[in-house]
């Protein structure tokens, strides 16, 4: 077997610093010896489950043949090589290979499977395929160690995006090469969402903090937030100065995405979001605009962060159709299942009354391609 050149298992060079060299001929050979037996361990685990699942359709998708199968092949196993063969992990085995059918052939093109086994279990907890798919795809790109995997899981990160229905959509429209020209100002939508989880903060769940005690907790939880906030977001400042014609003004928290390459600004309220607060931020975007943005730099986006979002302000104030304003809620601990389910689909709503204006215009230059095709 023809062995591998030395530059494709560690890297090496030559200094002054013989020491710093030695670590990191040690330090990448280390890395190479991870992947190569997570490699090993993903590909295992997939055909141990193709190969049940092959045996399963010999008793004609038959429940009981397919349980009698793991039990069988369990028992066996685990008489032969001792541990991590038990009937749970089989069938783990199995649903790996049923919800990543071709993952061993794309792997196949590249050194090794982009996620590690322990990756790979816990996205099996999902069961929606989109969602799942989703939060692959987010793993990979983002680098996501298991533990923020399991979090951004359990706090239903994928539901939490606000255009989660409307973004699959411009996904879907984008793949069949759709002419509608807002490719860029979808993607805003794809980075916002409602609620935001702030469990990490430690505040008890009893009573409101004061707004300064909530900064100052961000701050100090800076890294927390920023997996939070979601991909692409860098820290600019707090408190930042906007200095007026007729005053001063400060922006609470103000971010940049590199992805979208624009500005964020964050306005943090604590209670129930009046018109006055998005109003405030409205004018911030704007002074923004034209004071802190620079060449290249897409439109601001202002964000308000209250505890509690106002169907009346969603659809009656400047948020309506407006594609730069959000009025978002966040909360100081981390909800059952059940509660976050009806807290997203809440403010999926909220939304939705946000955005009528601009879903009916889209309709209606939808119409007007159909027609014209």
């Amino acid at each position: 077997m023809q062995s591998l050149p030395a530059s494709a298992v560690v890297e090496y060079r030559q200094t002054d610093d013989i020491v710093g060299d030695a670590r990191l001929i040690i330090e990448s050979s280390q890395r190479w010896a991870h992947r190569s037996v997570n490699a090993a361990l993903v590909y295992r685990n997939w055909y141990l489950g193709k190969r049940i699942a092959e045996e399963e359709l010999k008793g004609e998708s038959r429940a009981e043949y397919g349980a009698q199968v793991i039990v069988g092949l369990a028992k066996a196993l685990t008489k032969e090589y001792g541990k991590g063969y038990s009937k749970l992990n089989l069938w783990y085995f199995v649903r790996f290979y049923k919800a990543y059918p071709s993952i061993v052939y794309a792997a196949s093109k590249q050194s090794a499977p982009l996620l590690s086994w322990t990756h790979y279990r816990t996205l099996l907890r999902v069961h929606d395929d989109k969602a799942r798919e989703w939060y692959t795809r987010e793993a990979v790109e983002q680098g996501w160690s298991v533990r923020t995997l399991d979090r951004n899981i359990s706090t239903q990160y994928y539901y939490r995006l606000l255009s989660s229905d409307e973004g699959n959509r411009a996904a879907e429209g984008e793949a069949k090469g759709a002419e509608l020209h807002r490719d860029n100002e979808q993607r805003k939508y794809d980075f916002v969402k409602s609620p935001y989880i702030m469990e990490f903060l430690g505040f008890s769940t009893e009573g409101q903090p004061h707004e300064s005690d909530l900064e100052n907790a961000l701050i100090a939880n800076l890294q927390k937030f920023l997996l939070e906030l979601g991909k692409g977001y860098a820290f600019m400042g707090r408190q930042f100065h906007l200095r007026g014609m007729d005053g001063d003004y400060y922006i609470d928290l103000v971010f940049y995405n590199v992805i979208l390459k624009c500005y964020v600004l964050i306005d943090l309220k604590v209670g129930k979001v009046t018109h006055q607060d998005v109003g405030q931020m409205d004018m911030y975007v704007r002074m923004f605009d034209e004071m802190g943005r620079r060449e290249g730099d897409g439109p601001t986006i202002g964000v308000v962060l209250c505890s509690e979002t106002s169907k009346d302000i969603a659809r009656y104030s400047v948020l309506k159709g407006n594609e730069h304003l959000f009025a978002s809620k966040y909360k100081l601990y981390l909800p059952t299942d059940e509660e976050l389910r009806r807290e997203i689909e809440g403010q999926k709503t909220l939304f939705k009354l946000q955005q009528a204006e601009r879903m009916e215009e889209d309709g209606a230059a939808r119409a007007d391609l159909n027609a014209d095709g």
